[in-house]
């Protein structure tokens, strides 16, 4: 079973959004992770670009597959947790801490009651 934070909020893709203010951080889900198996390579965005929810963030390859990461949220990109390029394993092992991936200055509040919330997420993954 995976681990679901109860406080975050989840997408179909396996992204987590943590909300704070008009900052969002995102990263990939705990079941994200262990799907991919090790993780080896991030390739993100940079500081600084704009976004529309559902672009891509980047790519996570890990040694089972290479995935595209997509933004949850319209905004702007204000950084990147550039630990993940010398360390991208911090993703498998904590992925809603040292894991995170990006944090977005939201434009939308509204696009935030388009995704789940840990009840609806765990439904999602049929646990």
């Amino acid at each position: 079973m995976s681990k679901i934070i109860n406080d975050l909020l989840y997408t179909k893709d396996h992204e987590w959004v943590r909300v704070d203010g008009d900052v969002v951080t995102v990263g990939i889900t705990d079941f994200a992770q262990g799907e991919l198996g090790d993780i080896v390579f991030f390739e993100l965005i940079e500081e600084g670009d704009d976004v529309n929810a559902g672009d891509s963030l980047g790519t996570v390859e890990a040694v089972k597959a290479v995935s595209d990461i997509y933004s949850p949220v319209s905004g702007e990109v204000i950084e990147i947790n550039e630990e993940l390029f010398d360390q991208p394993d911090l993703v498998n092992q904590n992925p809603y801490v040292d894991g995170w991936i990006v944090k977005i200055k939201l434009n939308d509040a509204e696009e935030l009651d388009e995704l789940m919330d840990a009840i609806s997420y765990k439904s999602f993954l049929g646990e």
